[in-house]
This record gives C-alpha cells, structure tokens and sequence, in this order.
C-alpha cells in the first residue's frame, strides 16, 4: 500500500470515529426563525402567529436586529433577500450598499506613496450608500400581506424601551478591537460604550435617537430615510465629517430586484444569490467540482474530503479574483465559471493527498463556455413560503461612526471593492479589475442566502455571515447533509474549513482533530487553527417537522410553531 493510501486510509477511520454533534434541531410542525438574536427571533414568530407571511417576518426581523444587533443588523447598511413562494417561484433582492456619486477608482490611494489608505474601513469615507431601508421597502411591497407600520413598530419599542444585554454583546463592546473603534467617534462612544462605563449583562441598552430613526420609518417608510428628515441629518453629518454620501446619492438610491441563480447537485435543486454576489457562483463551483470526484468516501470531517473540498474552495476564489464584479458594470461569465466542461477541467487539476500550491493555481478560462460581519436569517411560514436573509454593516460595527442624533451606525462597505485591485481587502482577499470603485457601482459581495429543493418542493434554507468564509460555511453544510447524511443540526455544528486562494492556507476550527490536521499539512496543506468560522442559520423541512438549526458558535435561536 502506497503512502498516499495509508494516509487516506487514516483520515476515513479518523471520520468513522468522530462524534457528530449531540444537539438536536428545533422542530416544529408549521412555521421556523432562526436568527442570531433571540429578541429578533421573537418578533419573527409573532408577525407569522399573526398571519404575516415569510417576508413579512423577514422585514420585521430586518429592523428588529437593527437594534438588537449592532454589529451587524442595521439601518445603514445594505444586503440580499432570496425569497422562494410556495408556487415555486423565486426571486432575489439586492440592496447591496453602492458607490456615492463622488467615488472613484484611486479615491483610497495615498497620492505621495501610491498605496492603500486606511479610509476604505474605517470613519465616514468608508460608507456607500445604504440600502437596508429600501431593499425591506421593495420585498414587502411586493410580496408582503401585513401592514408596514406593524412590521416595523416592534423595532421601535425595542429601541425605546431598551432589552437587555447578553452575555456576547456585552463581550463585543468591552472588547479591545471593538471598543477602540467606536471611542473614536464621539456618538459611537456614547451610545455603545456609555463614555467607557461598559454595559454589563443583563443590562437595559436604550436607544432613543435610533428610536426616533425608526418612528419615521414607521409612519412615512423608506421615503423619510433617502428624502426626508433622516436624510437630511445623514447628508449633513456626511459634509461635516468629510464623508461623500450626500442628499443626492440618498434620493437616487434603488433596490433592485434580480433572477436567483439556479443550479443542481446531485438530484437537489441550489436557488441561490447571483452577482453582485460571487457566492451563489462559488457554491455551484465548487459542487459542480467535487461532484466529479469521490471527495466523500473518506467521510465527514476525514482528511481526503477536506482536502478535496480545500482544493474546490482555492480555486473558486482564484476565478473569484479575476472574473467577478457588479453585472451591471462588468460582465460577468455566469454561466461560463459554472459550466460542466469548464469545471471537469478545473477537477482534473486536483490531486488525491497532495495540495496544489496557489501560486501555481490561476484563473481559468470560463470565456469557451459562456454564453456570459454580517448576520444572517431564515425563514419558512405555514404556507411553505421562505425567505433566505444575509444583511451587513461590513466590519463588524461597520465604519464605527453612528450618524450623528440618528443612532445607527454606518457600514464601511466601501472595502469590499478592490481598492488597489490585486491587493489584499479587509478579509485578505484578492480581487481584480472588475471590482474597482465607481460610483453607483456594488462592491463584490461573499454574502450567499441559499434556498435547496428536493423532488420541486422546499428542502433547505440557509446562510451565513462571515465575509469569504460565507461562501464555503454555506457550501459545507449543504454537502454535510446531502452527502455525509446528517439532520440540519448536526450539520451546522460540524467543524468547518476555509480556504480563499490567497493567502495559501486552510484556516481550520480548532475542534478538527490534531490527527487530521496533521494529515492535511502532510499532504502538503499549510493549516492555521481558529476559534470559529462563519455562523450558519439553517431550516430544513424533513418529513412533516421543520428543523430549525441555530449556530451553536454564537447565541443564535430558533423558534417555531
């Protein structure tokens, strides 16, 4: 027996041997919300027990987090909603933060030494123009049943009465990285750190300028955000601070709803997020590879599945770097990077047990085949309607500025176009020409709201935060139940992976056994240890039961009915 095979022969006992995950989904007969905050979850629960629909639920739980959850839900920030009806129907919204009128390709680059500026992540040359507002706006207008103001008072009372302080948030405002970003802007200092009088647990957190924010959303919708009195005081509190969204770029702000992307494995059905998202691509990459290989014979979890689906993610996000950007700017090779042909060529160049350096990985050539922090939600009602959810400030607390006497903190989404194309963003990535700054442009996005059918019918709904890790969190735990035969629970919890091309290394969670990791970087695989990767928010319908799966990595909760 070669060395190669004992080592693979290693890996399969390894994955026979590990311990799935004890916990057992929540189950419920009629309706499912799984969120990252409990408060966000109950004002879910409620609007469908009241006979709000899907989106209705999703558009309450949008405000609700907006409050709750800081760091990520928002009102100055922006994202996607897939939405699958019962009939069978899809739809995606984007309301994707954009470029300001003023942007432009160098605005980032220090003139004198021609390299990146810190502006991109941090203060108010950080934001593109929000579109949460809008994108919530546009979905239930045309898919929602329950009254706006109804959807949105709950946020309301949430930021007026106040809820208290969990443990983890708790732990994220007195944090280092966390609390010295918001002491350097005077409304974020005061609102979040309390002048350095840290929220303790259990703490009541009131916002009444974000409540104020809200009530007008409330009573006059989305035109008070872009037109009128909250734009006003965000377009003056931009001039004042040097930042480039003025009322201009508010006025002409639009959601926009665009065709899911659709694929298939292995006999499922993948409704999932198309450009400006690189994720929906990426999931149907990267399946459409290792469907053409045995990647799953060593089990979960073993060496040889992870390095196939290590090799799958590196050169995923190699085409990523190259060919992705806003459709509405570049053209895109859709349906070139997910062709069967194209991705046996992209297969072929893996090696069993042997990593291939990514240095020596570039982008195809999709072109012959084409005819061309963060949080996230999921949802199902009683009809079989769902909504799949990824909404983000960015960073995590966005820019750190809150807009000054409206509570809500801006995002720095400015950072996810390649500021210097061919340089490393934020999250380390790499990306190219195609997503340069420009204004009204949509910076690339790894946001991947993901809806899988089985026989026609709705089988999962899911997603993640996590900037690049999104894609491959998401990827992951579809194969986790489709290949490897485990119930949504389960399938969360395991122990993921992330590899993104650049850098050359597999980050791995630290619950992956040292004997593993062990194999991995014998086969040639540099692995880094982490605490945890993404945070996945699952439903699966199985049988006559929802189950619900919070991540076990954060203080997640499902509910249902």
């Amino acid at each position: 027996m070669s060395r190669v095979a004992i080592l693979l022969w290693a890996g399969l006992l390894l994955a026979s041997t590990a311990a799935l995950s004890a916990r057992q989904p929540v189950h419920a007969k009629h309706a499912m919300v799984v969120t990252r905050e409990p408060h966000a979850t109950d004002v879910g629960v409620k609007v469908l027990q009241g006979g709000g629909n899907a989106v209705d639920a999703a558009v309450a739980v949008a405000f609700a987090l907006a409050v709750t959850h800081p760091s990520a839900g928002n009102l100055g920030g922006g994202g996607f909603m897939l939405v699958r009806l019962a009939d069978g129907t899809s739809t995606f919204i984007d309301f994707r933060e954009r470029g300001p009128i003023s942007a432009s390709r160098n605005m980032y680059l220090d003139p004198a030494t021609g390299q990146a500026t810190k502006d991109s992540q941090l203060g108010y040359r950080a934001s593109g123009v929000p579109g949460t507002v809008r994108g919530m706006e546009l979905a239930h207008a045309k898919y929602g049943k329950t009254a706006w103001k109804a959807l949105v008072q709950p946020s309301v009372e949430l930021a007026s009465e106040g809820f208290p302080v969990s443990w983890g948030l708790s732990q994220a405002l007195r944090g280092k990285i966390t609390s010295e970003k918001l002491a350097q802007f005077p409304e974020s200092k005061r609102i979040f750190l309390r002048d350095g009088a840290f929220y303790e647990v259990g703490e009541t957190l009131k916002q009444p300028e974000l409540a104020a924010t809200l009530a007008r959303i409330r009573d006059t919708g989305a035109r008070d955000f872009y037109e009128g009195e909250t734009a006003r005081l965000l377009a003056a509190d931009m001039a004042a601070h040097g930042g480039e969204i003025t009322l201009e770029d508010l006025k002409q702000y639009k959601a926009i709803e665009r065709k899911a992307l659709e694929g298939n494995y292995k006999g499922y059905g993948v409704i999932t997020a198309p450009p400006p998202s690189s994720g929906g691509i990426g999931i149907l990459q990267m399946m459409g590879m290792l469907a053409l290989t045995d990647y799953s014979k060593g089990g979960a979890g073993s060496a040889s599945s992870l390095h196939y689906e290590a090799e799958a993610m590196r050169r995923y996000f190699a085409d990523r770097a190259e060919w992705l950007g806003d459709p509405d700017f570049v053209k895109v090779p859709t349906k070139g990077l997910v062709n069967a042909e194209y991705l046996r060529k992209r297969a072929e160049s893996v090696q069993p047990g042997k990593a291939t350096p990514s240095a020596e990985i570039k982008q195809g050539d999709p072109a012959p085949y084409e005819s061309l922090e963060t949080t996230h939600y999921s949802i199902v009602d009683e009809a079989g309607n769902a909504v799949s959810v990824t909404y983000t400030l960015n960073g995590g607390y966005g820019s750190g500025v809150t807009a000054r006497g409206l509570g809500f903190l801006l995002n720095n989404e400015m950072d996810d176009f390649a500021a210097v194309p061919g340089k490393p963003n934020l999250f380390g990535l790499v990306q190219g020409e195609a997503n340069a700054v420009a204004p009204h442009k949509t910076p690339l996005s790894s946001m991947t709201p993901t809806i899988v059918t089985k026989d026609g019918k709705l089988y999962m709904v899911l997603g993640s935060p996590g900037g690049p890790t999104i894609i491959n969190a998401v990827l992951e735990v579809i194969l986790n139940v489709i290949d490897f035969g485990m119930n949504m629970q389960q399938a969360v919890d395991q122990p993921r992976i992330h590899h993104q091309w650049m850098p050359d290394l597999i980050s791995a969670e630290n619950t992956i056994s040292p004997d593993t990791i062990a194999l991995l970087q014998q086969f040639g695989h540099t692995v880094k240890t982490t605490n945890s990767i993404a945070e996945v928010a699952a439903i699966r319908i199985f049988g006559e039961w929802l189950e619900g799966a919070p991540d076990g990595r954060t203080e997640a909760t499902a509910k249902g009915y």
